[in-house]
């Protein structure tokens, strides 16, 4: 079996537009652009948040959209913050949509949701040790 290291290298999305859908990330989120490459079969935008390595593939229009929630696959990915109440009041600053204002999900844990390009979920977290 092999041995993993408990670090993600990167996660995968795909996009009609994978310009538009990095400049999301990099306008929000604080993403930095790694990457582009366009050859005449492919279209992708590498993006990195913090250690997170995004790549972002463009898709043929016609391409099937996400399913709705709740459905199997990856739900959404995290973001953790050092102050959940400064981050969204700079993503609203930003006209960033939001699926779930913030709560208290358990002592020491706040968390929000937002809406990204191609309705990918993204959870906005804050740990605190209680």
């Amino acid at each position: 079996m092999p041995s993993f290291e408990p670090v993600f290298d990167h996660i995968h999305l795909r996009s009609l537009d994978p310009d538009k859908a990095a400049t999301f990330y990099v306008d929000r989120l604080g993403a930095k652009v790694a990457d582009r490459i366009e050859t005449d079969k492919m279209l992708r935008v590498a993006i990195r948040i913090g250690t997170l390595d995004i790549f972002i593939d463009r898709v043929p229009d016609g391409t099937t959209p996400a399913a709705a929630r709740p459905h199997r696959g990856l739900e959404h990915f995290g973001l953790k913050v050092d102050d959940l109440d400064t981050a969204v009041a700079d993503l609203k600053a930003h006209g960033v949509e939001f699926t779930m204002e913030p709560v208290e999900f358990r002592p020491g844990l706040r968390i929000s949701f937002i809406r990204g390009p191609d309705d990918v979920s993204i959870e906005i977290l804050e740990r605190k040790t209680v």
